[in-house]
C-alpha cells in the first residue's frame, strides 16, 4: 500500500467517510492495499481500529502490529477476488469438522468431549440449521449433505471482510462449527478457543505442559481473539 514504508512520514491520522463506505487518510492522503486498491472499509469501527494502527506506528513502521491493517488488507486484495474458492474450502471444513471425531477411549476423555462439544453442536442445529453427527474414531464418514448445504450457503453469504475474518476462525480452531459460533457471539471468543484445544487440554492435564507448544497455542489463541475482533468490526 502507499502507507507502508520503513519510516513514518505522516503526521496526522484521520478518517474520512466516502460514497462507498469509509477511507484512512495519513495528512489528506487516503491509505491504499499492497496491491494499490483504495483501502476503501465497511464501517466507521474498522476504520477507527486500523487509524489508531497507523497513528500508534513510531519512527519505523511495523506491518505487524497492525492485524486490522492486514486483514483488511486480505479482504480486498485477496478474498474479493476469489470469494468462490475461500468460501468453498471453508465449507468443506464441515464434512470433517473437529466436533465431531470424538475418542473411543479413555471414557474419561470420551465424556468430556460429549459434554464441552455436543452443546455447540445443538446450538448449530437450532440457530444454523444444519445438524452434524458425531463420530468415533479418525476415520472419515461423510455427513448429511443436506447440513452441509445450509452451512455452505451461510459461508457464501459473507462479505469479503466477514469471509476473511471467518478464514482465520475456523482454520484455527479447527472447526466450521466453532467458527461460526464465535461469529455468532455464541460463547466468548476465549471460551470457544478453549473448546477447539479439548484434546491438547486433556493432554497437558496428563503430561503436564510444553513451554514451546504453549507459546505456540497463545499466538494461535490471540490471533483467534483479533479474527473475533475484526468480524464484529464487519
Amino acid at each position: 500500500m502507499s502507507g507502508w514504508a520503513q519510516k513514518r512520514f505522516w503526521k496526522e491520522v484521520s478518517v474520512a467517510e466516502t460514497g462507498g463506505g469509509f477511507a484512512v487518510e495519513l495528512d489528506g492522503r487516503r491509505v491504499k492495499t499492497p496491491a494499490k486498491a483504495p483501502l476503501m472499509l465497511p464501517t466507521q469501527d474498522m476504520a477507527a481500529a486500523i487509524a489508531a494502527e497507523w497513528d500508534a506506528q513510531t519512527e519505523s513502521v511495523d506491518p505487524l502490529a497492525m492485524p486490522c491493517t492486514r486483514s483488511a488488507n486480505a479482504a480486498i486484495d485477496k478474498v474479493t477476488h476469489q470469494h468462490s474458492e475461500v468460501a468453498a474450502m471453508l465449507a468443506e471444513y464441515g464434512d470433517s469438522d473437529l466436533l465431531c471425531y470424538r475418542a473411543d477411549a479413555p471414557v474419561e476423555l470420551t465424556l468430556r468431549q460429549a459434554q464441552e462439544w455436543d452443546p455447540a453442536l445443538d446450538w448449530a442445529a437450532e440457530t444454523l440449521g444444519a445438524r452434524l453427527q458425531p463420530r468415533m474414531g479418525v476415520l472419515h464418514q461423510p455427513q448429511e449433505t443436506a447440513a452441509l448445504a445450509v452451512l455452505a450457503e451461510r459461508v457464501r453469504a459473507m462479505t469479503p471482510f466477514q469471509l476473511a475474518a471467518f478464514h482465520d476462525l475456523v482454520g484455527i480452531s479447527g472447526s466450521l462449527i466453532l467458527g461460526f459460533a464465535a461469529a455468532h457471539g455464541w460463547r466468548s471468543a476465549d471460551e470457544i478457543w478453549l473448546l477447539s484445544r479439548l484434546d491438547e487440554r486433556w493432554q497437558e492435564e496428563l503430561w503436564g505442559t510444553d513451554e514451546e507448544a504453549a507459546a505456540a497455542a497463545e499466538v494461535k489463541r490471540q490471533e483467534f481473539l483479533h479474527a473475533k475482533r475484526f468480524f464484529d468490526f464487519s
